[in-house]
């Protein structure tokens, strides 16, 4: 959510901002809406004065026993224009909410301009991509070929995008999960925390996914929706809350299934775990203090590269250029995991994780506020999210740069003390 006082005081600038997001022109049709809605407002306050001396006057009249039916017809009069005033200010105002609201973050001065992926820019890369004497093959090829990976059963039960993961894939995805949330807890001090995974509809808008992203998500048929991640219920923990400063800031973790319809992603990586309905993620959320979110974006950051660096995975780090940011964010940097069975053998880059910082623009959809003395005015925060990891990738990624020209599947060391021990996943007798 933007503040409308910035939007009235340069709607020039506002546009400007608007505009490397790919829109032009959004100030004019916004502030006619909400000089009406405060010539409403002016014009109510009015009426409201005059109504009150009326009504003094009235008693006045008849006390000393005087016709007061003129007066009395006036304030009739005022009570009715004042009905529709209210009925008109709550309209315009909801008008120039939903049309704030429909608007994606300003971006980072920081942030590249650029039109797509393509003009991401890359900022560091991290570890070897592994060498193999044999074409490495793609994770549903490996899963396939250890028989713990079936989509074809999931399809019988819930169509495409769903899977089966058995025996010790299964098991590598559940140590997966709980190696993240040690190390994000014992290391990086986030909080662990078990969220509801159903959330009603002002939590989804106050991340940003509602309303723009409504055909995004799944619902039910009495208002819940399955969240899409775990940011949704960690963030909006703090709505509607005043915070002290001095508990800024606050770390949270949590390890949750997430539910996305994918609508429009029909052909598009859709091989695989790529791009599930229902898939697993450990996400990281802060909500800090305004003048220390840049380095708690970072810190965020830096906690999930570090993972990879423990699993002995090449990752390449960039931030993303204007018109790759997401709705929320005001700056982000995309961690992309090397997986060598993509293309065929040739291998790829492929995110893995999101860090975003947002500002203050989930804040003010939330009303999520901290104080920074006792007595002063209240401020919103800064909120920052981030996967730390994408369970279902990170999976992926295991199975194509430690598998073996035999169809087995090397267990990194750092993961083993999660498998009893194992080093290795065979194929199924």
């Amino acid at each position: 959510m933007h503040d409308i006082r910035r939007i009235r005081e340069d709607g020039e600038a506002f546009d400007a901002a608007m505009k490397r997001r790919g829109l032009d022109s959004v100030s004019p049709g916004i502030l006619e809406a909400d000089a009406a809605w405060r010539a409403g407002t002016t014009e109510l306050q009015s009426l409201q004065q005059r109504r009150n001396e009326a009504s003094k006057q009235i008693g006045v009249l008849k006390r000393e026993k005087q016709d007061a039916s003129g007066l009395i017809d006036e304030v009739a009069g005022i009570k009715s224009r004042m009905q529709e005033l209210e009925e008109e200010g709550r309209a315009l105002e909801a008008k120039v909410e939903e049309m704030v609201g429909a608007l994606p973050n300003r971006l980072g001065d920081d942030v590249p301009d650029g039109v797509d992926e393509d003009e991401n820019q890359e900022i560091r890369r991290t570890g070897t991509a592994p060498s193999f004497a044999f074409t490495p093959r793609d994770h549903v090829a490996i899963g396939e070929g250890l028989g713990l990976m079936d989509f074809a059963s999931a399809a019988k039960l819930s169509g495409a995008r769903f899977v089966f993961l058995k025996g010790m894939l299964s098991r590598l995805e559940r140590g997966l999960a709980n190696f993240m949330l040690d190390h994000q807890t014992k290391e990086y001090g986030y909080t662990e925390v078990s969220p509801p995974l159903l959330v009603h509809e002002h939590a989804l808008y106050g991340t940003g996914q509602l309303p723009k992203f409504r055909d995004q998500q799944f619902g039910t048929t009495d208002g819940f929706w399955l969240i899409p991640t775990s940011e949704v219920p960690l963030t909006n923990i703090v709505a509607g809350e005043i915070l002290d400063a001095a508990d800024l800031p606050l770390r949270m973790t949590a390890y949750t299934p997430c539910f996305r319809s994918e609508a429009g992603a029909a052909g598009r990586d859709t091989r695989g775990l790529i791009r599930m309905h229902q898939f697993g993620k450990v996400e990281m959320v802060s909500i800090a203090h305004p003048d220390h979110s840049a380095a708690e974006h970072e810190r965020m950051t830096e906690c999930a590269e570090d993972i990879l660096k423990r699993l002995g995975l090449a990752f390449r780090t960039v931030v993303l250029c204007s018109g790759d940011t997401g709705f929320s964010a005001h700056k982000t940097y995309d961690i992309e995991v090397w997986l060598p069975g993509q293309d065929d053998g040739v291998g790829r880059y492929r995110e893995i994780s999101s860090c975003s910082n947002c500002g203050d623009f989930q804040a003010r959809r939330m009303k999520a506020r901290f104080r920074r003395e006792e007595g002063k005015s209240t401020e919103f925060v800064h909120t920052m999210n981030g996967s730390g990891l994408a369970v279902g990738r990170t999976l992926i990624a295991i199975l194509e740069n430690y598998q073996r020209e035999d169809g087995s599947v090397m267990i990194p060391d750092a993961l083993r003390p999660y498998m009893d021990g194992m080093d290795r996943i065979t194929p199924a007798a």
